[in-house]
């Protein structure tokens, strides 16, 4: 999430696996708007096959699984966002909510007062 000259960006890691990130968080809501992992990407603007990377790495890093892929033709191919995908999803929507509060720290107001509006040209 982009706030003016502040970007916040929650990773969180399993081991050393990139288990959630924004971009996996928006993953898991195309796989929800979507119905399929490739649909998914296609709306991202990514492979298949990165998009399948990307799911495979979040069902290795949480129990149970955050997507279950459904196999077979017809109304039921395709994959979901499991019950335990939902919740992690809207913990870490929760947690950027959150961290977005640091841009109304003092904090934040004493560093922007020393950030220039873009790097000085390199000699």
């Amino acid at each position: 999430m982009k706030l003016g000259p502040l970007w916040l960006k929650i990773q969180i890691a399993a081991g050393d696996a990139l288990a959630m990130g924004p971009g996996k968080a928006d993953l898991l809501e195309a796989i929800i708007a979507e119905g399929s992992i490739s649909g998914a990407g296609r709306a991202l603007g990514m492979s298949y096959r990165r998009a399948w990377l990307l799911v495979d790495e979040m069902n290795r890093c949480f129990e149970p699984v955050l997507v279950e892929t459904l196999k077979g033709g017809g109304r039921e191919r395709g994959a979901k966002v499991s019950a335990t995908g939902l919740a992690v999803l809207e913990a870490y929507r929760e947690m950027e909510r959150e961290a977005a509060a640091i841009a109304q720290r003092p904090a934040y107001s004493r560093l922007l007062g020393h950030l220039r509006d873009g790097p000085v040209a390199k000699n």
